[in-house]
């Protein structure tokens, strides 16, 4: 998978079009995310911490996305009840193993206060 399709792929576990279990084949054992509100250094961390507090009534909708070997960036509308912000995330890949290394998240925290 490249790198554009294993974001789509994410982006579906991760708003649940599929389980939050198959997020574990596309990441990295290794994987760093850090967002405005959490640091994860490892996708088991990452993967427990949303599996404690699953994303819930939540969709979101594309505006724009990029792609280059080793990468892919996602801008969107996150979508909840009572919120509606912008959001991007990129996505590192390891070629090698076709798995998501790391993710960066960026979004305005105050809509969430």
């Amino acid at each position: 998978m490249g790198p554009l399709e294993l974001a789509h792929t994410y982006m579906d576990c991760f708003f649940g079009k599929a389980s939050l279990d198959n997020m574990e084949k596309i990441l990295s054992d290794e994987l760093y995310f850090e967002g405005p509100l959490y640091t994860f250094t490892s996708a088991a961390d990452y993967l427990t911490s949303l599996k404690n507090n699953p994303p819930e009534d939540v969709s979101y909708k594309i505006i724009n996305e990029y792609e280059n070997k080793t990468s892919a960036c996602l801008i969107y509308h996150f979508i909840k009840p009572g919120i509606n912000t912008l959001m991007a995330q990129c996505f590192e890949v390891k070629l090698e193993c076709d798995r998501i290394s790391r993710i960066n998240l960026i979004f305005d925290t105050s809509k969430f206060i």
